[in-house]
């Protein structure tokens, strides 16, 4: 079965829309990953100032192997690059959260 990473990122109000806007930005760097499964970021509603960024693996060797791959290369480059300065960061806090799927469902086909 597949694994899950979730990213906790603390952003405070006036941050939000630049972390919305960034990740929209950054559409399809993670999409051709060797096993990549699927990506959502989800907006905190209520109660709470962290974002969940949530994507699933085939496997950990697969997650690891884009964190040092295609994830360090993006987010060493950037503005930065091009000798500018790199923008600071949307998030006051990230945590990552790791789990494995052990059962699943999906709706039936009609």
């Amino acid at each position: 079965m597949s694994i899950v990473k979730i990213n906790a990122l603390t952003v405070p109000d006036e941050q939000r829309e630049v972390l919305e806007k960034r990740f929209a930005s950054r559409a399809g760097t993670v999409e051709n990953s060797d096993g990549f499964e699927w990506f959502e970021l989800l907006r905190p509603v209520e109660g709470t100032d962290q974002y969940l960024v949530y994507t699933r693996w085939r496997s950990e060797a697969d997650f690891q192997a884009w964190m040092e791959g295609p994830m360090k290369a993006a987010h060493q480059g950037g503005d930065s690059a091009a000798g500018g300065e790199r923008p600071k960061p949307a998030a006051s806090g990230s945590s990552v959260w790791s789990f494995e799927v052990v059962q699943q469902a999906a709706p039936k086909q009609a």
